[in-house]
């Protein structure tokens, strides 16, 4: 069975947030550590943390996925914004100690005029700084749209930034299907070719999950917007060819398509299994 999940809310607390996991069929999910569009988190509580880990490692749900916000800039021009990506992402990876063996996804960030070299060069800085030999996360770096100027829209700037890290058996790669599909690989027609594209440049080996989307905007249109799986321009046909691809079919794969409930991802989910579905 594949190993797909959505993103949840730890809102109601770290073991709620798995119960949710089950509760719609998941075996894997993503959350993220404290507010996904600001700085501010909650003391963890420890004793969640191990029941959470207690029941994934009972029902078979691990490795998950903690996010990153999504208002972090790794390569910012300015060093504050630097110094706050740092600070705040350094706060994530001491709570993602106790949820062990797990991984860390994070965007890497807009170059914001500076080029994308030295976008690569800060980003990969930043990671230097944040990984040590007993860190018990592995830091994914996520494939990106290519709008603006954000960095990680090719395969050769995410092998770049992998290429800087004094520890880069401590990093790998989160693929994201939209994003990639919006920066202009085909992986409908040629999903077989963007893997070798990904093989050539990266490794496969270093593809560690991923972000299943499909995509509001055509191929190579840079837009990073999300559609329901079989909604978009990527479509169903293509995602479950996906999820069934030897290269592909163990990774946790998450979903982050808009939903207004659990349902809508409970739906998704046994769709992408193959499973009959009403009012898809």
């Amino acid at each position: 069975m594949i190993r797909i999940g959505c993103h949840l809310s730890p809102s109601k607390g770290y073991l709620a947030m798995g119960k949710d996991a089950l509760s719609i069929r998941a075996n894997t999910f993503q959350f993220f550590l404290r507010n996904p569009r600001g700085s501010k988190a909650k003391p963890l509580e420890e004793g969640d943390a191990d029941a959470l880990m207690g029941l994934l490692r009972e029902r078979d749900m691990l490795p998950i996925l903690a996010h990153a916000p999504y208002t972090l800039n790794p390569c910012a021009k300015e060093e504050r914004v630097k110094e706050f990506a740092a600070m705040v992402m350094a706060d994530d990876l001491l709570r993602l100690s106790h949820f062990p063996g797990n991984f860390y996804n994070f965007h890497p960030g807009s170059h914001v005029g500076q080029g994308a070299e030295a976008g690569v060069e800060k980003t990969a800085a930043l990671v230097n700084s944040l990984l040590t030999p007993d860190i018990s996360a592995t830091v994914l770096i996520e494939t990106m749209a290519g709008q603006g100027s954000e960095i990680g829209g090719t395969f050769g700037e995410i092998a770049a930034i992998l290429r800087l890290l004094d520890l880069p058996e401590k990093a790998g790669v989160c693929l994201d299907t939209c994003h990639v599909f919006a920066a202009g690989y085909d992986i409908v027609n040629d999903l077989d070719g963007v893997l070798g594209l990904f093989d050539d440049a990266i490794g496969i080996h270093k593809l560690k999950a991923l972000h299943v989307n499909d995509s509001l905007f055509p191929l190579g249109s840079r837009k990073d917007r999300h559609a329901p799986i079989g909604k978009g321009h990527i479509g169903l046909d293509a995602f479950l060819r996906l999820v069934e691809h030897p290269a592909l079919k163990d990774l946790p794969m998450i979903l982050e398509t808009p939903q207004e409930d659990l349902s809508g991802y409970a739906r998704e989910i046994a769709l992408l299994r193959g499973e009959a579905v009403d009012n898809l």
